[in-house]
């Protein structure tokens, strides 16, 4: 190494100030770009993550340390976490080493106590500790640091990929140092990624001077060559020189590149050494008490060792643990140890843990790396962590629960429960393929009748995840014909009475289901009765029956308040919408399936006609089945984001949902899914002027898909009539009309139900009468838009009839579709005005097309929400305020960012002072 060589990556930038300094050498740039971020989220410019990647030793640590150091002097309250290797299995433990451990401390154990308890329930857990860091920032800002990120638990990254897109607008710095692994983080406020690249030979030079003092020889420059720019590695080569003595032209370079770590591993006595190595096999940091468990010997008696580890710069001692001074020097001793002693020494590790009382999560990563097939307590902690953590980290769940099941031997009468386990995990996983493999391969082997009944089982909600209805059918009948088991009897029929809810029969269906719920109160099964009572519910939704519908999911969400969200969607069909406002708001920040709980708010909002807030709704359940990879609503959130488009005149962007409709629908098949893409198909295809092919695109759904028949077509019958009518489709519109009659039949009580049936049947028949009727009844009802949509058919004809009741007719329907946003139907409406009262413009009420940026492209709700925060709410107190849910409000204010071009809160309300306008921050 030349020290007049031409500068490489990592030198100082020109016209930056002298930074530069031991410790540092070499990194000015990045500091200042990091001190800039310091200085941008102090100011108020919102939140920031910036990630330090780079292999070890590179100097990941010691430039997150400085940063802490920097915002420290710059106001920041810190929490300082480390994600360790051994610890992966302890849910939120990465961020809680942070945390619970600031000057002061960002969260109180109390909060995080809270925390922990619900750690069950991600998304619930990661809003709430949202909640609280946007508490504690809303006057100071705050810096999160969490080194080492690549080892963080699966709670813990999960949270870390959430957590800055939700507190985007607070001043928060996230600072992640870790692996090249960018792919890990998700996508949030503006994101910083400074890869650190090998020292430059200057910065080289100025760290040898740092280590040995004056002027550094050439022959120690051209040795630095060995560590490849690495500084870490180039430090502890320059301590071996400098604690030796040793000349630097004697030895060749390949030995002096080991000096570092190895000489000083030699100069130790076998006791420490044997400690370390010990230490090693624990991870970075360990407990004394853990090391000298294993050591077999009292922690007292261990001083001596302790004492040279951390003499000889290997270990330092934080207090509670020891910890390897880098995980360079952990990876170096751990190396040293044959394979077979170190796969003995974790073994011995997972038995000592288990002793000592500690958790399956504290000894299973010991068992990851020593189990051994047939070893039973590693098959039985591996079962019992899978069990511990697979509502929070289902993927992690499924991964300990296989490898459980490889650990047993082929022959072993265990291996059908340890199976049985291994399939309900991937299920719970989403690994649906995996999940049926594994029970067939365990089906394969004969087990006993009632083993093969309860395998068929659990393969049940398997077989119904995959939308194979038919092998569901198939396997739970030859199941029952084989099962004993009371319990396992009522689960089965539970699973028949599900699958038959899909086909033509649905009376058959119906008997199938009461006798599943006789069953199951009968062997007093929980799981059974939830079975039944879904299945009935369901059943109920698919004949149309909403009375029945509504009863059987009540008594489900009784018996199950996770199906709130399912009585909620089932009162909405009976238009009972102050009960389900008053569930709904019940539910508040319920931590039990919330994006179903969003879903329910939107649909209640449609029902409503509030397209606005209800596409807020539906955003906002996207995001939180995208935030937990598990999309199965995806279809039907983006079919109403279109439908809502078409009632807007939105072209462009009812394509856009159709092309996510189309490209799901293509990667994972499934028939709710198919005729729900194809009823969309047609309104898309009608609106193009299509008509012949929309009207196909219903006769299939009506044909292909009869047990969804009412599901899909009940809000939407009217539209479907009306493009049979313009496809040419007589039977088709008659058909449809008929159906709308008999469900009018079946739910005398629910008014859109018979208003609806009045408006078909008049459409068909071009009947005033009829629309007169469907128009009285809808006037009762709690929905604007199917009454709107009737003025405006009864406005028509009204006007065709030259009957001076036209106009106010039409006016009602141009008032409602207006009130609710629906442009492209207030126009056609309007349009129809103009001809009414032959005085084209007359109407001035008509809403202006919504801008895309700027104050004016806010919605109502978003006006309101951005007035809360200006006015100094958090997300959960405006939620509060409007009576939504906190992941609305998120929604709302992230959509308010997008269209003011602002990022933070106090550019926010700059902008909300400046508009001065007179609107109330609940109430434009």
């Amino acid at each position: 190494m030349s020290l007049d060589r031409p500068e490489g990556k990592g030198t100082t930038v020109p016209g930056s100030t002298a930074l530069s300094r031991p410790g540092l050498r070499g990194r000015e740039a990045e500091l200042q770009r990091l001190r800039a971020l310091i200085e941008a989220v102090r100011e108020g410019e919102g939140g920031a993550i910036a990630m330090l990647l780079g292999e070890p030793g590179i100097g990941k640590t010691v430039l997150l340390q400085e940063t802490v150091s920097v915002a420290r002097a710059h106001g920041f309250v810190v929490s300082h976490g480390r994600a360790e290797e051994l610890h992966e299995l302890a849910p939120l433990a990465s961020l809680a080493s942070g945390l619970l451990h600031g000057d002061p401390p960002l969260l109180s154990s109390t909060d995080f106590a809270d925390l922990a308890g619900h750690h069950d329930q991600r998304i619930w857990l990661v809003e709430r500790l949202a909640q609280l860091i946007e508490e504690r920032s809303a006057g100071t800002p705050v810096l999160i640091a969490v080194d080492d990120v690549q080892w963080a638990d699966p709670l813990s990254r999960f949270a870390l990929s959430v957590m800055p897109a939700r507190l985007l607008s607070s001043p928060v710095l996230w600072l992640l140092t870790g692996r090249n692994d960018p792919e890990l983080y998700g996508q949030g406020p503006r994101t910083t990624t400074l890869p650190l690249r090998p020292l430059s030979d200057t910065a080289l030079a100025e760290l040898a001077r740092d280590v040995l003092g004056g002027d550094v020889p050439t022959q120690v420059a051209e040795l630095l060559d060995g560590a490849g720019g690495n500084p870490f590695l180039a430090a502890e080569m320059l301590m071996g020189i400098a604690a030796s003595g040793a000349g630097v032209d004697e030895p060749e370079p390949p030995e002096r590149l080991v000096l570092g770590v190895r000489d000083r591993l030699a100069d130790l006595r076998p006791d420490t050494l044997h400690f370390l190595r010990i230490g090693s096999v624990l991870g970075r940091a360990f407990s004394l008490a853990d090391a000298a468990a294993l050591c077999g010997r009292p922690a007292s008696g261990l001083s001596a060792e302790v004492d040279e580890a951390i003499a000889a710069a290997l270990l330092h001692d934080e207090g509670e643990r020891l910890l390897f001074r880098h995980d360079l020097l952990r990876q170096a001793v751990y190396a040293d140890l044959a394979p077979s002693v170190r796969r003995a020494l974790h073994r011995e590790a997972a038995s000592r843990l288990v002793a000592a009382g500690r958790s399956s999560t504290d000894a299973v990563p010991h068992l990851l790396k020593s189990a051994e097939p047939g070893d039973q307590e590693a098959i039985g902690l591996l079962g019992t962590a899978a069990t511990d953590v697979i509502a929070v980290m289902p993927d992690l769940a499924a991964d300990l629960a296989v490898r459980a099941l490889e650990l047993v031997p082929p022959h072993a009468s265990m291996v059908f429960d340890v199976g049985e386990r291994a399939i309900v995990a991937l299920t719970r996983a989403g690994r649906y393929t995996q999940a049926r493999d594994t029970g067939d391969t365990l089906l394969a082997r004969q087990p006993p009748l009632d083993v093969f009944a309860r395998l068929q089982s659990v393969l049940g909600d398997t077989l119904w995840h995959l939308d194979d209805i038919h092998e569901l059918t198939r396997r739970s009948t030859a199941a029952l014909a084989a099962v004993t088991d009371p319990t396992i009897r009522a689960r089965l029929t539970a699973r028949q009475a599900l699958a038959r809810s899909r086909g033509r029969d649905l009376g058959a269906a119906r008997e199938t289901g009461e006798r599943a719920l006789a069953e199951a109160e009968r062997s007093g099964d929980r799981e059974a009765r939830v079975l039944a009572l879904w299945g009935l519910g369901e059943i109920a939704l698919n004949a149309g029956d909403c009375a029945a519908a509504a009863e059987h999911h009540t008594a489900l969400s009784v018996f199950d308040t996770a199906f709130l969200p399912e009585e909620a969607v089932a009162r909405i069909h009976m238009d009972d919408f102050d009960t389900v406002r008053r569930l709904l708001r019940a539910a508040g920040d319920t931590p039990l399936r919330p994006a179903m709980l969003i879903w329910a708010q939107a649909t209640l909002n449609m029902g409503l006609g509030r397209l606005d807030d209800a596409d807020a709704d539906l955003v906002t359940a996207e995001r939180l089945e995208a935030d937990l990879h598990v999309p199965g609503n995806l279809v039907n959130i983006r079919v109403n984001r279109g439908l809502l488009a078409m009632l807007r005149g939105d072209r462009e962007a009812a394509r856009e949902h159709l092309d996510v409709v189309r490209a799901t629908v293509a990667e994972r098949p499934n028939t709710g899914n198919h005729a729900t893409h194809q009823y969309f198909e047609a309104v898309v295809a009608d609106g193009d002027g299509d008509h012949a092919t929309a009207a196909e695109l219903v006769r299939s759904v009506q044909r292909d898909h009869p047990f969804l028949r009412w599901r899909l077509l009940r809000p939407h019958v009217v539209q479907a009539v009306r493009i049979a009518l313009r496809g040419g489709d007589r039977n088709l519109a008659e058909d449809l009309a008929a159906q709308a009659a008999e469900h009018a039949t079946r739910n005398p009580s629910v008014p859109t139900a018979q208003g609806t049936a009045a408006h078909a049947a008049g459409l068909v028949n071009a009947d005033h009468g009829l629309l007169e009727r469907a128009v009285r009844i809808l006037l009762a009802g709690p929905r604007p838009l199917p009454l709107a949509a009737a003025s405006a058919d009864l406005g028509r004809a009204l006007l065709a009839a030259g009957d001076a009741a036209a106009t106010p007719t039409l006016t009602r329907a141009h008032d409602i579709y207006a009130q609710a946003g629906a442009d492209a139907e207030a126009d056609r409406v309007r349009a129809d005005l103009e001809r009414a009262t032959s005085r084209s413009g007359r109407r001035s009420g008509g809403r202006r097309p919504r801008l895309g940026q700027g104050w004016e492209a806010l919605t109502a709700s978003e006006r309101k929400v951005a007035r809360l925060i200006a006015a100094g709410h958090t997300n959960r107190s405006a939620a509060e305020a409007l009576v939504v849910s906190p992941h609305t409000v998120n929604t709302h204010l992230a959509s308010i960012f997008r269209k003011l071009s602002v990022r933070s809160r106090v550019h926010l309300a700059r902008i909300v002072l400046a508009e001065g306008d007179a609107g109330t921050a609940t109430g434009d």
